[in-house]
């Protein structure tokens, strides 16, 4: 390709025919390694890009911008969230934003309800125990877990994800709760001030946003508010839940278990939660269906072409309070 060819930097290796239609209109770096790029290592790759296809664990602010230089016209995050971009510093520079909203919405709910079976009903500890080889016979007092029916889900989080897993819930037998930051009217649901959801619940299941406000949201006394037999779900955020403070509840009986896909420093996870029986760990498989994922590559790329071809980019990232970075 000729020297004003745009380049195109993809931080991290997608499915090949998602990428192809980038071939088009670019030229085409995609990082030959299979883990995240290190600071250096991302600010070498994108200098003089027109474009970057960024995932979730690129930290992308104004030293990555700068690196890049003054030909950038479009960061499209291979994400729903967007916590990881500085978007008042992207769009500063003239630079559009994008991510991938509404193509991982029954993937995350359907693992929610995963993670709030395996966790109530102690799926994960019973595999572990069947392959320990340890000595086990059935009893009525064996593994009991909890049952969902009757139960109260509270749903911090009420968007798209938040009503997909309240739909679920609702097959379970259970009542639906939530608490969200600008009033919503759901049907089957009613919304509650955040303390008294936490107090009533029987489960907690997070899908709001990682912003200032929601960083630790769930602290030791948001844990101390819920009941004993409580159980919190995250599969949004990490940073959302203070995990040293979680891993605490659970191994005091504050609450009685948990069940992780997201975590504050990943992929690293507090060494106070590998441990328990009670918390059930997941390594961020919110969006992990074939189909998912390769729709999230495919939104990244259409986003990246239609800017890179002087049309509207299908999902931009408008700027609001909520853009500023919180990590």
């Amino acid at each position: 390709m000729s020297p004003d060819t745009p380049r195109i930097v993809v931080t991290r290796a997608l499915p090949p025919a998602a990428l192809e239609p980038l071939h088009t209109v670019g030229d085409v770096w995609v990082s030959p390694h299979d883990r995240p790029l290190s600071v250096e290592e991302l600010h070498e790759a994108v200098r003089g890009a027109a474009a970057v296809v960024s995932m979730l664990n690129d930290r992308v602010d104004d030293a990555v911008l700068a690196a890049a230089g003054p030909d950038l016209r479009v960061v499209a995050n291979t994400a729903v969230g967007y916590d990881n971009l500085d978007v008042p510093a992207i769009t500063g520079r003239g630079v559009l934003a994008t991510n991938t909203p509404g193509v991982l919405v029954d993937a995350t709910a359907d693992l929610t309800i995963a993670l709030l079976l395996a966790v109530t009903r102690r799926v994960a500890e019973g595999d572990r125990l069947v392959r320990s080889g340890a000595a086990w016979s059935w009893d009525v007092s064996f593994m009991l877990g909890s049952g969902l029916q009757g139960k109260q889900l509270g749903i911090v989080g009420m968007g798209s994800i938040g009503r997909a897993v309240a739909r679920r819930a609702a097959a379970f037998g259970m009542d639906v709760v939530h608490h969200n930051r600008r009033p919503v009217d759901i049907g089957g649901s009613r919304q509650l001030a955040l303390d008294e959801l936490l107090e009533t619940s029987d489960v907690v299941s997070l899908h709001c946003p990682l912003t200032p406000e929601t960083r630790h949201l769930i602290d030791a006394a948001a844990l101390h508010r819920m009941k004993r037999g409580a159980y919190l779900v995250n599969t949004a955020r990490g940073p959302i839940v203070d995990e040293s403070a979680l891993a605490a509840a659970l191994h005091d009986g504050t609450i009685a278990g948990a069940g992780l896909d997201v975590y504050e420093d990943e992929p690293r996870v507090h060494e106070g939660l590998r441990d328990l029986d009670n918390a059930v760990l997941a390594p961020h498989l919110g969006s992990a269906t074939v189909e998912t994922r390769t729709r999230m590559a495919e939104l990244a790329v259409e986003n990246v072409v239609a800017v890179l071809t002087g049309k509207d980019a299908v999902t931009p990232i408008a700027v609001t309070s909520n853009s500023v970075p919180s990590r």
